[in-house]
């Protein structure tokens, strides 16, 4: 149940240019008579587009009284490009209007602190509801339909089409490609000639395979409809697939599928039988990762019972997926809850390899690490697995040692910070990297995506240069082993310019400094000295808090640096959290978690012994400045879920 806010009339909304609307400004006189909810979100942001997919359904139950505004307010500089946001409208088949608000005017004037943010807007132009994060649907669903009674009896509810305009496409042989991978010779259509690659054709919702030219297109799997259904090659259907992986030889039989497709929107792992087409579930219940009992419980994001059905467990955005020699598994990039798991596929058994489920830039133990929205993934000779960790434009490394799994940054400071620069570890800066490939030489190209470049790693000198730009949205790298006497080349898929493209290697790499930036985005102001945190949480309708075994709620709280907060960090049950800040810095981060279980059950009432269970968590990372000043904030207040 989301609970409504007190009336204040909606600010106008301003920006530099509106979309799918046919050219048309639109004003608060053009929205008049209907049910708005504002979505700020950013393209680079993974909760955004689960609350692009959230509201879908939500759009065309109530399409002749409900309007969605998507308000894109960006994070990174390049998602201030128009042109790349008009390709992003079109890559996510939105189909309603969005604002440009490249300076964030909207964006401060609804007060929005997070990605995504949700601002309910009624008919007759009040704000009644004001919601950061996922998982508001059921909520909404309730407010809508009050809010269509109340005005319907009012005379201010106006039914009909809404402001919506489609914008023309254009694609070509791929729509906006994801990942790529070469094809063994023993798998291969009967039809090459020669080398051939495997492509995900994420915006046309299916896996092609490509002849060397990279042009034409001998086999499908998947159609250009997205969905969910498991069958043949022409009847089964994807919804934005990503990366994809080649089953070992020696398991293909056993397992009864070559290929692994990370299919992003269903959050589930498909498996592919290229001989005959036939296309199944291999991992992945199709939920967002929620917990099961144990785990909500506990509040522990890790819990995975090693003995589940793999079909029964829940995953959350899977962006890529490679084959590990050193665990003998599946390694996958869970770009969902920010962590990397691992999938046997001979006993079934889902893991979480590294990640703690903080969004955030961490080295150390794989338990005790924070990744950010992992989106590309290489293995090394060694078994080094290399991560490009899109959220916090950084390139780190999973190394296997002998007291278990590490994780350490070679590129990248932190969530709000980024750059074309090129140098030591310090100096250097990617923007929003979602593509990593192992060269001859052991250093690692990556797909630097925002900054339209294919960048190079050297662990040897520990250096980043550059080794090609004027790309579009690059979102993979793939080395072309050419046979003896031929210089390898790159595979670069190409996403905004739908193609894949082949580039040399440098020997003499670019050398590039355009300098090091931070995400534009306002700090929130405080007063210093003190700051209470309050994160407010309503269980939704038809479940009440699971306090069976104490407080089910907690905040974990953090900073970047550390040292800004004296007192007060750390995980502790309840959902109020007073800190001492360090007089001595004045800019910082605050990284904050807030986690509540609630079971089915009704308020005053028994939780059923086998009830379902459910975690509900959202992660802020807020900028923040110490002003001195009373009149800046000494509490700050964050929405979970369902409180206004």
């Amino acid at each position: 149940m989301v609970e409504r806010a007190p009336r204040v009339r909606a600010s106008e909304l301003t920006g530099r240019n509106w979309l799918n609307t046919g050219g048309k400004e639109l004003t608060w006189s053009d929205l008049r008579g209907k049910i708005v909810i504002l979505d700020f979100w950013s393209f680079c942001c993974i909760n955004c587009l689960h609350v692009l997919d959230e509201l879908r359904p939500l759009e065309d139950e109530f399409s002749d009284i409900l309007v969605t505004v998507g308000v894109h307010s960006p994070k990174f500089e390049h998602e201030a490009d128009p042109e790349a946001l008009a390709a992003a409208v079109d890559r996510y088949d939105l189909r309603h209007p969005v604002l440009d608000d490249p300076e964030l005017g909207t964006w401060q004037a609804y007060t929005a602190r997070a990605w995504p943010t949700l601002v309910v807007v009624d008919p007759e132009g009040y704000v009644v509801a004001h919601l950061s994060g996922e998982g508001h649907v059921q909520g909404l669903v309730s407010l809508v339909h009050e809010l269509a009674e109340e005005h319907e009896a009012k005379g201010t509810l106006h039914r009909g089409s809404g402001p919506y305009v489609p914008r023309p496409k254009q694609e070509g042989v791929l729509s906006f490609p994801g990942k790529i991978n070469a094809l063994p010779a023993e798998l291969r259509s009967p039809d090459a000639e020669d080398q051939t690659y495997l492509v995900t054709d994420t915006g046309r919702h299916r896996v092609v395979e490509l002849d060397s030219s990279l042009e034409k297109v001998l086999r499908t799997w998947g159609g250009n409809v997205k969905g969910y259904q498991d069958g043949s090659s022409d009847d089964a259907r994807f919804n934005e697939p990503q990366g994809l992986a080649i089953v070992p030889e020696k398991l293909r039989e056993s397992v009864g599928y070559e290929v692994v497709v990370a299919d992003s929107v269903n959050h589930r792992l498909r498996g592919i039988e290229l001989g005959s087409g036939k296309v199944s579930t291999v991992a992945g219940n199709g939920v967002q990762r929620l917990l099961d009992a144990e785990g909500a419980r506990t509040g522990d994001p890790n819990v995975i019972d090693p003995a589940a059905d793999p079909l029964t467990v829940s995953l959350s955005s899977p962006w890529d997926i490679l084959w590990s020699d050193a665990i003998e598994a599946f390694v996958i990039a869970m770009a969902g809850t920010h962590q990397i798991f691992s999938f046997d596929p001979v006993t079934g058994t889902v893991q979480v390899l590294a990640g703690t489920g903080a969004e955030g830039l961490l080295d150390g133990s794989a338990a005790d690490a924070w990744f950010a929205q992992s989106s590309g993934l290489a293995q090394a000779p060694d078994g080094t697995v290399w991560v490009a960790d899109s959220e916090t434009s950084a390139v780190r490394k999973i190394a296997f040692d002998e007291g278990g799994p590490n994780v350490t940054s070679v590129v990248g400071q932190g969530l709000f910070d980024f750059g074309f620069r090129d140098g030591s570890s310090e100096e250097a800066r990617l923007q929003h990297c979602l593509g990593v490939a192992v060269l001859p030489d052991q250093s690692v190209a990556i797909a630097d995506t925002y900054n339209g470049a294919v960048r190079r790693w050297d662990p040897v000198a520990k250096e980043l240069t550059t080794l090609a730009r004027d790309l579009a949205e690059p979102s993979d790298v793939l080395l072309e082993d050419r046979g003896e006497g031929n210089d390898p080349l790159l595979l670069v898929v190409e996403a905004n310019a739908h193609q894949v493209v082949r580039l040399p290697i440098p020997k003499e790499a670019q050398r590039v400094d355009e300098g090091a930036s931070q995400t534009q985005r306002p700090p929130s102001l405080l007063a210093g000295d003190t700051l209470e945190i309050v994160s407010r949480f309503s269980a939704p309708t038809g479940q009440k808090l699971d306090d069976r075994w104490g407080d089910p709620t907690q905040l974990k709280v953090s900073a970047t640096p550390p040292e800004f907060i004296v007192e007060g960090s750390g995980a502790q049950q309840g959902l109020t959290r007073t800190l001492t800040l360090n007089p001595d810095i004045t800019d910082a981060v605050l990284h904050v978690t807030a986690r509540a279980a609630a079971c089915d059950g009704e308020p005053g009432g028994e939780i059923p012994d086998h009830a379902a269970c459910h975690l509900y968590q959202q992660d802020w990372g807020i900028p923040v400045r110490v002003t001195g000043s009373e009149e800046d904030e000494h509490t700050m207040t964050l929405d979970l879920r369902g409180v206004n």
